[in-house]
């Protein structure tokens, strides 16, 4: 038994198995709570369950900022989990589903914010090489700020918009459950994160110093292909049920958030000097290319749809960069 528990790989598998279950209920029950207290399911669906599919995200990069000190892993989760979020999930569920879009105008709204969000971090890091707690705090404002955009956006949407209708369809199917239980349900599936995240840390932190690699490389490979997992099953679930919208939603949210919530809170507890110049020149480069990419692939080039072939190229695009 100690053997398993002294195992890394191990713990990396159980910390990412906690960080899926924990996330699942802990979107269900935010979802339920918004529905409970009759919040718009556009603004539910756009600000609170993309913000708390980042959840895992985030808690990763404090709990390596305050108990470790080792912000850099979380610099390389959030712009990792952007590139595998377009290049490995998008990629992958093409390959398999095919994708398509009615809402165009309101999904290119939000793709364009989500690019707005990218713009801060970049010019924070590229003039001084670092992310200070004055850095971390302006990424903190512009999160406030992307929070009013999104609602802006949400509230001048029109009733019969697809985006709505789905958005508005998924809040339907939430059954109406007990204060106590919401509740409980929020504090295990909040509790499931913190282990979770703190494991799978451990784990990361431990197969990092068997290879030689820095905290840096950790994050953009292990931890964040695993702490992207849970938009993976939130994209597969929303594909099977047509509601292909949903699914871009989330990762256009999720996106957005990684680079202002992810980078924003673990430099506030522990800023970072001295950053690696590739974050820049081959990282968030990456993330921009493939942003790019992605944006003409589903609203140029194949007219609001991602097609089977348009999936390869953004895994071969991802498999490149690792």
């Amino acid at each position: 038994m100690q053997i398993l528990i002294d195992n890394p790989y191990v713990l990396v598998l159980f910390g990412l198995g906690l960080l899926i279950l924990g996330s699942h209920f802990f979107i269900e029950g935010t979802a339920s709570t918004a529905h409970k207290y009759q919040i718009s399911p556009l603004i539910t669906g756009l600000i609170l369950v993309g913000f708390f599919t980042s959840a895992p995200e985030i808690l990763v990069g404090i709990e390596a900022a305050l108990f470790e000190d080792r912000t850099n892993i979380a610099v390389g989760n959030a712009i990792g989990s952007n590139i595998a979020n377009i290049g490995l999930i998008v990629g992958l569920t093409a390959l398999f589903f095919s994708i398509k879009i009615n809402a165009r105008k309101t999904l290119q709204k939000l793709y364009g914010l989500m690019c707005l969000a990218m713009l801060p971090p970049f010019l924070l890091m590229y003039v001084g090489n670092d992310l200070t707690r004055l850095d971390s705090i302006i990424l903190l404002l512009c999160l406030a700020t992307s929070f009013y955009l999104l609602m802006k956006i949400a509230k001048n949407v029109s009733s019969n918009d697809p985006i709505n209708n789905q958005y508005t369809s998924e809040m339907l199917e939430i059954e109406n459950e007990p204060t106590i239980r919401l509740v409980l349900k929020m504090v295990i599936s909040l509790a499931a994160l913190l282990i979770g995240a703190s494991v799978l840390l451990d784990g990361a932190i431990d197969i990092a110093k068997i290879f030689g690699v820095s905290d840096l490389v950790i994050g953009l490979t292990i931890v964040a292909v695993g702490t992207s997992l849970p938009e993976v099953a939130t994209s597969i679930m929303s594909l099977v049920k047509k509601k292909y919208e949903i699914a871009l939603g989330n990762i256009i949210g999720s996106n957005m958030f990684n680079m202002l919530a992810v980078l924003g809170f673990p430099a506030l507890i522990a800023p970072v000097y001295g950053l690696d110049p590739k974050v820049i020149t081959r990282d968030f480069a990456t993330m921009v290319v493939m942003t790019g990419i992605f944006a003409v692939m589903l609203f140029w080039i194949s007219r609001n749809k991602v097609t089977r072939f348009e999936g390869i190229i953004l895994l071969l695009l991802f498999a490149l960069y690792q």
